[in-house]
């Protein structure tokens, strides 16, 4: 067959497709539902709870697709605080399905803990949660693994992480190991499951033989866990195909952690142990490329960062002092003071080179309305030579000198706009510089805690 003949046989063995697919046969060429991801752009704590509570209203699946209890989401509802840290922000939507994917690690105390302290006045949210069964389980010895590390960091002067000490860094490590547990393994023949827990706690008695751990107990909990979980469970990609395939449905991935905290494209070795870019949606959800839609980056109307690790923008005076104050940046997970500095969008450009970000949410402009310049990082240089991208090499980073473009600040309350054009002409001024700069609209700018204080701007 010559060249053109097959190029014509290709054309019409598509045209096939097409025309059958949309006669109601075969399969889709173009995906009948894409996903909706929301990710932080920073180092984590930029607001994404709220901005994933925006969205999840008129979702109806709202998933999760790594990370696990070391996340903290609050979300503010009719003057109710919600704490989330495990669970789907999204679940308060009482007609969304709420998908733990297989990238994330459950710690199943801590989730029935969660679901308990924050749901208790509202029932049924058992029967629109879903877990799958590919997801790796948390045990109580990683987490006393976790402290045992930190600890052993801490000696060496400065090595230490700054991890949340929920044991994630240790079960990502087991699931890397493969002698992790699944949650399919929770729920079948529990005694081929115990055989195995026992294994691998064995495992890390022996590298850490001060663990202060009770076996026979855990199992037990475990136990009772496994009847609480077994309704909750599916097949994880079954699930997420019939979503994307079905009948049109809103579906909205909501990220933990954030881009500078990947395991591969953050801050090394100062992350998290897994992918919380936009890859992470694929490998922790299964759902294939092509089925990823719009991607939102949320962004900090300026920086802040918990524990160790380089901060080019950090503002070690009254300026961080301020920040830190009016915004309440403390850990939600840990509770620890937020270090804070001036908004870094050398930063920010690079989440947006591997993440690819459709548009932005702003969050927090509020806090910067007593300030009467603001200050964001433009350009870094080390040794007097310009960097032209973000460098992978921490050392690299704790030397950079930044470069800060000055903008006027408003010295006004923005709590009250509900547009942009409430906002003073200074506050549209950096907004507008932000998105010149980033080359990527702003769709959402937050100027106070509760759902009706997030502006969208189209």
């Amino acid at each position: 067959m010559n060249t053109s003949r097959a190029a014509e046989n290709a054309v019409k063995r598509v045209s096939g497709v097409r025309e059958s697919s949309s006669s109601g046969g075969g399969g889709s060429m173009e995906p009948q539902n894409k996903v909706t991801v929301v990710l932080g752009a920073q180092w984590g704590d930029e607001g994404k709870g709220k901005v994933v509570d925006l969205l999840a209203m008129d979702a109806d699946i709202v998933c999760r697709c790594q990370g696990g209890n070391n996340a903290g989401h609050t979300v503010v509802v009719d003057s109710v605080e919600y704490d989330f840290h495990l669970l789907p922000s999204g679940v308060l939507n009482k007609k969304a399905v709420s998908f733990i994917g297989n990238g994330v690690v459950i710690h199943l105390p801590g989730l029935f803990e969660e679901a308990e302290k924050n749901l208790h006045k509202g029932k049924g949210w058992e029967e629109r949660l879903k877990i799958s069964d590919r997801a790796h389980i948390v045990f109580n010895f990683h987490q006393a693994v976790d402290g045992i590390q930190e600890q052993q960091r801490q000696q060496q002067e400065g090595k230490n992480l700054g991890t949340t000490k929920k044991g994630i860094g240790p079960a990502y490590s087991s699931k890397a190991a493969r002698n992790g547990l699944r949650v399919c393994d929770l729920v079948s023949d529990f005694k081929v499951f115990e055989e195995k827990f026992r294994m691998l706690a064995e495992h890390f008695l022996t590298m850490y033989p001060n663990l202060n751990v009770d076996v026979d107990s855990e199992l037990q909990q475990l136990k009772g866990y496994a009847e609480r979980l077994r309704p909750l469970v599916t097949d994880g990609v079954y699930f997420m195909h019939k979503a994307l395939t079905g009948p049109s449905k809103k579906i909205l991935v909501e990220g933990a952690n954030a881009a500078l905290l990947d395991i591969d494209f953050g801050t090394y070795p100062f992350v998290t142990s897994s992918n919380c870019t936009v890859g992470g949606v694929c490998t922790g959800l299964g759902v294939p490329p092509s089925y990823v839609g719009r991607v939102y980056g949320v962004v900090k109307a300026y920086t802040t960062r918990v524990g160790v690790g380089a901060f080019p923008t950090e503002q070690n005076n009254e300026t961080g002092d301020l920040l830190q104050s009016r915004g309440r940046e403390f850990g939600v997970t840990t509770g620890r003071r937020r270090r804070c500095g001036w908004l870094d969008l050398i930063l920010v450009r690079y989440a947006h080179m591997v993440n690819g970000f459709s548009a932005i949410a702003l969050t927090k402009l509020d806090i910067l309305d007593a300030l009467p310049e603001i200050k964001v990082g433009v350009a870094y240089k080390v040794d007097g030579q310009p960097l032209p991208s973000f460098p992978a090499n921490m050392d690299v980073l704790t030397r950079v000198t930044v470069e800060y473009k000055t903008l006027p600040g408003w010295c006004c309350s923005t709590e009250a706009a509900r547009s942009f054009e409430d906002l003073p002409p200074q506050a549209q001024s950096y907004i507008q510089f932000i998105e010149d700069f980033l080359q990527v609209p702003v769709k959402w700018v937050g100027v106070g805690k509760s759902r009706e204080s997030m502006i969208k701007l189209f």
